[in-house]
C-alpha cells in the first residue's frame, strides 16, 4: 500500500515539477495579451502655457492647454489582419485633441496604430498611420510589452513619424507600484504641420510651400511604467513647438507656437493606477505565482514520496507488511 502511494506521489510530484515551466514560458506567452475591443481616455494638461494666437500670430502666455488622448480598439480591423498575419493583432485608434483655454481647437491629429496583441511589437499592415499618412513603425508606442526590462527601448514618436531611444532611468515608486522611469528627448525637428489647423482657410498641406513658413518640435519625454503589466502609469512631456521664417511671419526669424510641461491629470492617474493595480495579480498568476506554487508542491510531493519509499524498505516497514497468504497446493 506505501508503495503505491509513494508512486503515485512521485507522478504527481513529476507533473507538477514539470507544469511549473511549461505555463511560464509556454502557457504565459500565449494567454497574456492585450485586448482588441479596448477604449482608454486620458486628459493632460498644460498649466500654465505658450501659446500661439493664430489671429494675431503673437504668442500669449494662457492659463491653461489641455490634451484629450483616446485610444479605441478596432475589432473588426484586428480580426481582418489577423487572417493574412497569423497571430494575434490589436488595431487601435488614437485622437490627440489639443484645445486652448477657451475651448477652441489648437490641432487634432488621428493615429491608427497595429501591434502584435502579446508582444506589442509593430505589425504593418494597410491602414498604419499618423494623421492620414502611411508610416512604417519600429519600436513600441503607448504601451510597454508585459515583464518590461530594465533597458531601453524603441519608442515612435507621432510628430516626427520615426523612432529613437527612450531610456531606462531607474526604478522608482509611484502611489504605492513599484516602477521604472523612462525618458527620452527628441531634439529640434521640423515636422509636418497638422492637417486640422485654426487658421479659417488655410490648407495645411500647401502651407509651407505658399509661405516658406516651416513648423519645428522638441519634447522631453517621460513615463512611469509598471513593468508586470507594461503599462505607463503616469507620462509628462516637457514640450515646445515654433514656428520659423516664411511670410506668414512677418519678417520674424520664429514664433513660439506651444510651450508648456504637460501632465496627467490628477484624477487620470488615479484611475490608470487602479486599473493596474487591479491587472497586475493576473499577469503575476501565470508568471510568478503559479509556476513557483506548482514547483514548490512538486518538491514537496517527491520529499514526500521519498520518506515514503524508506519507510516501506526499513525493517519496521517491512515487520508492518502483512505475511503473504499461503497458496493453494
Amino acid at each position: 500500500m506505501q508503495r503505491r502511494a509513494s508512486l503515485l506521489l512521485l507522478a504527481l510530484a513529476v507533473f507538477f515539477a514539470a507544469l511549473s515551466p511549461l505555463l511560464r514560458w509556454y502557457a504565459f506567452p500565449r494567454l497574456a495579451k492585450v485586448p482588441p475591443g479596448q477604449y482608454q481616455e486620458t486628459v493632460l494638461e498644460a498649466k500654465p502655457a505658450t501659446l500661439l494666437d493664430y489671429g494675431t500670430l503673437k504668442a500669449e502666455k494662457v492659463e491653461k492647454v489641455t490634451i484629450v488622448q483616446t485610444l479605441k480598439g478596432d475589432v473588426e480591423a484586428s480580426e481582418r489582419i489577423e487572417r493574412t498575419a497569423g497571430r494575434d493583432v490589436v488595431v487601435w485608434d488614437s485622437l490627440s485633441y489639443v484645445e486652448g483655454p477657451d475651448g477652441k481647437t489648437v490641432s487634432r491629429i488621428p493615429e491608427r496604430y497595429i501591434f502584435d496583441a502579446h508582444s506589442q511589437a509593430p505589425v504593418h499592415a494597410t491602414g498604419e498611420s499618423v494623421d492620414g499618412t502611411p508610416v512604417r513603425r519600429e519600436g513600441i508606442e503607448f504601451k510597454w510589452p508585459f515583464l518590461t526590462e530594465k533597458r531601453d527601448y524603441q519608442y515612435f514618436d507621432a510628430q516626427t513619424r520615426t523612432s529613437a531611444p527612450i531610456h531606462y532611468r531607474g526604478t522608482r515608486t509611484f502611489r504605492g507600484l513599484q516602477v521604472y522611469y523612462f525618458e527620452q528627448t527628441i531634439p529640434w525637428t521640423k515636422v509636418p504641420f497638422p492637417k486640422t489647423m485654426p487658421i479659417p482657410g488655410v490648407d495645411a498641406a500647401t502651407l509651407e510651400k505658399e509661405t516658406g513658413t516651416t513648423r519645428w518640435y522638441t519634447t522631453q519625454r517621460m513615463f512611469w511604467v509598471e513593468p508586470v503589466t507594461g503599462a505607463p502609469v503616469n507620462g509628462e512631456e516637457i514640450h515646445k513647438e515654433e514656428l520659423r521664417g516664411g511670410t506668414l511671419l512677418g519678417g520674424r526669424d520664429r514664433v513660439t507656437a506651444f510651450a508648456g510641461h504637460v501632465k496627467m491629470r490628477s484624477d487620470y492617474v488615479d484611475h490608470t493606477v487602479g486599473l493596474v493595480k487591479s491587472q497586475r495579480p493576473l499577469v503575476l498568476l501565470l508568471t510568478s505565482y503559479l509556476p513557483w506554487g506548482f514547483l514548490f508542491l512538486g518538491g514537496g510531493l517527491l520529499t514526500l514520496a521519498l520518506m515514503l519509499e524508506a519507510r516501506g524498505r526499513s525493517p519496521r516497514g517491512r515487520a508492518a507488511r502483512p505475511a503473504p497468504r499461503p497458496q493453494p497446493v
